[in-house]
């Protein structure tokens, strides 16, 4: 198996419920990745930041991203992130021409509330990314794999799927 580096910005998959405001806030200590991760019998180096709601990440927050990848010495990398700008993250990471393979992959409902789709999403990231044999970007959820530029959140239908050109 590849060395993983698994990086966790936030999003609906580390959304847990506060009983205090009636909200669902970004759980930032990555309690998901590290549940899953101890049932799952794996060591993951799981690596915390930016901690936003896709629908809040900024140009700034997508270089602070890029930075952490580029000093990282893991060249394979899976990102859980909101899967509202996820496309917007996946093309910003492409355009930097790293030199890493990177899986984007996050959650519609967060793991809090059922665990199935945030689990199903990042263990089949986990497989693809040990699968895959070339560098680039992809995304990967709702079971639809690919590359960052053919797999697009279908808001319409409320999934993920796989444009054909």
């Amino acid at each position: 198996m590849k060395k993983i580096l698994i990086i966790s910005t936030g999003g609906t998959f580390n959304k847990v419920y506060n009983p205090k405001t009636g909200n669902l806030d970004i759980d930032k200590t990555s309690h998901t990745l590290k549940t899953i991760a101890s049932k799952w019998l794996c060591d993951f180096e799981i690596l915390n930041i930016i901690g936003k709601d896709s629908l809040e990440m900024t140009n700034h927050d997508r270089l602070e991203l890029l930075s952490t990848i580029h000093q990282s010495n893991y060249h394979n990398i899976i990102i859980v992130h909101g899967t509202d700008t996820m496309d917007v993250t996946a093309e910003y990471l492409a355009d930097a021409e790293l030199e890493k393979t990177i899986v984007l992959t996050g959650a519609m409902v967060p793991y809090s509330i059922d665990a199935t789709e945030a689990t199903a999403n990042f263990a089949s990231a986990h497989g693809y990314l040990n699968a895959l044999e070339k560098r680039g970007v992809f995304i990967v959820m709702n079971g639809v794999f690919g590359s960052y530029e053919k797999v697009k959140k279908n808001r319409s239908e409320g999934r993920f799927t796989q444009i054909m050109h």
